[in-house]
């Protein structure tokens, strides 16, 4: 456990890559707390690529979310880290994990360059459109063109992805008991798109993020199993509310939702009937 500077990172995840006994070993350890604790549930993991170059593109509200999207695939996953994480005694240990630095807020060609160098190997990159955290539970950042450039220059599918429930996972050194969920929607073929500027920023602002909205908000939505359970037995409503008259958190929570107008009509729905 050491830091490395950011050249010797990149330098390291470029040639040397992940550790596969070392990632096996956090793989065990995180898994329990991951998947029982907080009750991680994934869905869409058949759209992941088995094999070959391909980039995972998700929102992003935690530090944790890398490690539940590496959960949710059996392979080894490629991440960016802001750089002032391997300044820190963990530098080396992450990059081993996958991960390679990339400094937020500017065009940092080296870490583009690394990027590029892993999908030219056939490797699963995951990467944040948004750039940084957004900590508004039901909100999604503005997303960067630069999965999109990735993308096309490599010739790599697009899969979309979205995260809820990882942000405030802990109150001091204990974890919270939350609900995670990771979905991915079916992969977005580039191989018939030109590589250029315009056509990266159209394909992650027209096809990707829209898709990314839709799995949040399906996620936002899909009910917890005790509520499910209290749905089948029809004992649902009056337990959860106490109070006919007040509206649903459904509904509630969708008119805050990033969605369309249909959606609005259905929660403005949800509402009267609550």
């Amino acid at each position: 456990m050491a830091p490395v500077t950011t050249e010797e990172a990149h330098r390291l995840a470029r040639e040397k890559g992940v550790s596969g006994p070392l990632y096996a070993f956090v793989r065990v350890v995180l898994t329990p707390l991951m998947r029982g604790w907080f009750r991680m549930h994934i869905s869409g993991r058949e759209h992941i690529p088995p094999v070959g170059a391909a980039i995972l593109a998700a929102n992003h509200k935690s530090f944790w979310d890398s490690f539940f999207i590496g959960l949710a695939t059996p392979r080894h996953l490629r991440f960016m880290g802001k750089v002032e994480l391997f300044q820190g005694r963990w530098g080396r240990l992450l990059v081993r994990l996958g991960a390679f630095p990339v400094r937020r807020g500017q065009a940092d060609a080296e870490a583009l360059a690394t990027a590029q160098a892993l999908l030219d190997a056939g490797e699963l990159l995951a990467i944040f459109p948004e750039g940084t955290r957004v900590r508004e539970p039901v909100s999604l950042g503005q997303p960067r063109r630069g999965a999109g450039r990735l993308a096309l220059e490599a010739g790599a599918p697009l899969v979309p992805a979205a995260i809820t429930g990882s942000d405030n996972l802990w109150i001091g050194p204990f974890p919270k008991p939350k609900r995670v969920q990771v979905t991915f929607a079916a992969p977005i073929p580039v191989a018939d798109i030109a590589s250029s500027p315009d056509e990266a920023g159209k394909l992650v602002e027209d096809v990707l993020w829209p898709q990314v909205e839709t799995q949040f908000g399906r996620l936002l939505l899909r009910p917890s199993l005790i509520a499910a359970l209290l749905t089948a037995l029809g004992v649902g409503g009056g337990i959860a509310l106490g109070r006919r008259s007040r509206p649903s958190r459904l509904a509630r929570l969708g008119e805050s939702l990033p969605l369309g107008r249909s959606k609005k009509r259905r929660f403005r729905f949800l509402r009267r009937r609550s």
